[in-house]
């Protein structure tokens, strides 16, 4: 299982650009926690903490497509690292102006979430440049997959672990500052560098007038409502069988799921069209969604919470593959960026429609909204089949690199872009 992981770490640039690039995101990933323990060590209200994490989001929907289509017409240096001195600047406001100015919290967190570099979206489409070889970038994608279950679960440790140590404040400007560091030697890497979007047909609709992009972005709008609602379903059952504790080790469990899902699936080629494997996948999902209902006692619930998780990872790194398919040449980086926006939508409403859920019906129905939503993706995929696996505008032949004019044209994916 390691041999395929090994030869991609092993791949020039490759475990530097996987470690910066999740190194960059450590803001981003512990931005709502480090918020609301800053607000609460501030004197601040809870609902004030939300509000203030809840706009750090949007703002971080919004800027992720936007700066991706940036990155696509200016290159990645040019974007990637001012995004993060100003988001890590923005979240330094915020830091040292505390809560005692309303205004300037809320304009403060807005821009740090705004100007969150699309680190992700950069990283998949360095991938094919990186690693020349179709099995091995499907192998990469995966890993991403995996590295970001990794980072969501280390992050908000080390954000207790900050706070514990110094402050709240120095919290959120260690982090940020680190998450400057990571961009910077994302940036400065070659492939990062020479990077160059192919030419791409202007159109204000950007990455988001190919069909294929829109069914895949509207099936994982509703697994993130999944992942959300079973984040607020878990609070109740928690209450009721343990308490804080039981819910941390719920969403470990959920997040350990989700890596050993992701490990073990790119750890192997997979034959076949790729559409129909999500669409597997998704029914999986579904499916490990359906035991939360049951409601056993902590230990073995924990247990089906782990379930839950294992084909979430695999189903993301196959949604990358077929992102980096329908792509509109040029528009990958935006596409990538789209598909984080969509999944963090997605996760909010999912939280927004499982309060109400929760509080009506208790724990039981919170977990059906998991089930339902999940549900509600395979129709989608199912429905939009033929679209999503018909060949898509960014698969074509692209040519080597401007610096080689003797190296001859080759296949490659959308986001194998001239380097």
């Amino acid at each position: 299982m390691a041999t395929g992981y090994l030869e991609i770490l092993r791949a020039r640039h490759a475990a530097r650009l996987l470690v910066g690039t999740l190194v960059g995101r450590l803001p981003c990933a512990t931005a709502p926690i480090a918020i609301v323990l800053f607000v609460r060590a501030e004197g601040g209200t809870y609902s004030l903490a939300g509000a203030l994490a809840a706009v750090y989001g949007v703002a971080n929907a919004v800027g992720q497509p936007v700066l991706g289509r940036i990155v696509d017409l200016c290159g990645q240096p040019r974007v990637q690292l001012p995004a993060a001195v100003m988001s890590g600047l923005a979240m330094a406001v915020f830091a040292f102006s505390g809560i005692g100015s309303l205004p300037i919290a809320y304009a403060a967190v807005a821009g740090a979430g705004l100007f969150t570099p699309p680190l992700e979206g950069g990283l998949r489409a360095l991938w094919p440049s990186v690693l020349r070889k179709e099995d091995q970038v499907h192998t990469a994608y995966a890993m991403d997959a995996v590295a970001q279950e990794v980072m969501f679960t280390v992050g908000p440790l080390l954000v207790t672990l900050c706070v514990s140590l110094w402050s709240a404040q120095a919290a959120l400007l260690v982090l940020n500052v680190v998450g400057v560091l990571g961009a910077l030697s994302v940036v400065v890497s070659e492939p990062s560098r020479v990077w160059r979007s192919a030419p791409r047909e202007a159109h204000w609709l950007g990455a988001l007038r190919s069909p294929g992009l829109l069914a895949l972005l509207a099936a994982f709008l509703f697994i993130g409502m999944a992942l959300g609602s079973i984040t607020v379903a878990s609070v109740p059952y928690a209450d009721d069988h343990g308490g804080d504790a039981v819910y941390g080790w719920l969403m470990a469990a959920l997040g350990f799921g989700a890596l050993v899902g992701g490990t073990v699936y790119g750890a192997r080629q997979w034959a076949g069209e790729p559409a129909r494997r999500l669409q597997v996948l998704v029914a999986l999902l579904v499916v490990c969604y359906l035991p939360l209902m049951l409601m056993p006692e902590a230990v073995p619930m924990v247990a089906l919470t782990a379930l839950a998780g294992v084909f979430l990872a695999p189903a993301i790194a196959c949604a990358f593959v077929l992102v980096d398919r329908h792509a509109p040449r040029g528009t990958v980086t935006e596409a990538f960026s789209w598909l984080v926006t969509t999944f963090t939508v997605g996760h909010s409403v999912g939280t927004g429609v499982a309060g109400p859920v929760v509080e009506t019906g208790g724990a039981l129905w919170g977990f059906a909204v998991p089930a339902v939503a999940g549900g509600v993706s395979l129709l989608v995929l199912t429905a939009t089949g033929r679209v999503v696996a018909a060949p898509g505008q960014g698969a074509v032949v692209v040519s080597g690199s401007e610096n080689d004019p003797n190296r001859a044209p080759e296949p490659r994916f959308s986001s194998g872009d001239r380097a």
